[in-house]
């Protein structure tokens, strides 16, 4: 995996968010894929059980955000990205993220993991 690469897949990933239905998952994602959505969260595995998340996490294709991605490292088949989006016009949520990507030999993602941040969040222990 090189940064090209990489980012061009953070870049389908923001068309797929944007495109009506689950179909395009294939193309990011290998059928046995897994996605934890948080750290600690069970992850989704397997292309069915991520549509179903995909389509209940998001308004709809329809929906209005802006988003920017910067690269922070990679080391063989992992990139790591750092993702601001904004929500709303004007933004109603915002998060900061940090993606953890993990690529099979095609390109398509093997397993995603979501570092999410946002204002005003509390991040200490109970």
């Amino acid at each position: 995996m090189d940064w090209r690469r990489a980012m061009a897949w953070v870049d389908r990933y923001e068309r797929a968010w944007r495109t009506p239905g689950v179909d395009v998952l294939a193309e990011l994602f290998t059928p046995d894929a897994t996605y934890q959505q948080a750290p600690y969260r069970q992850p989704v595995v397997g292309l069915p059980a991520l549509a179903r998340m995909w389509e209940a996490e998001r308004t709809g294709p329809d929906e209005r955000f802006a988003m920017t991605a910067a690269p922070v490292a990679l080391e063989g088949d992992t990139a790591v990205v750092r993702v601001e989006v904004r929500y709303g016009d004007p933004v109603t949520q915002e998060y900061r993220d940090l993606w953890v990507v993990r690529f099979a030999a095609d390109g398509r993602c093997r397993a995603f993991e979501e570092w999410p941040f946002w204002p005003g969040g509390d991040y200490r222990p109970g």
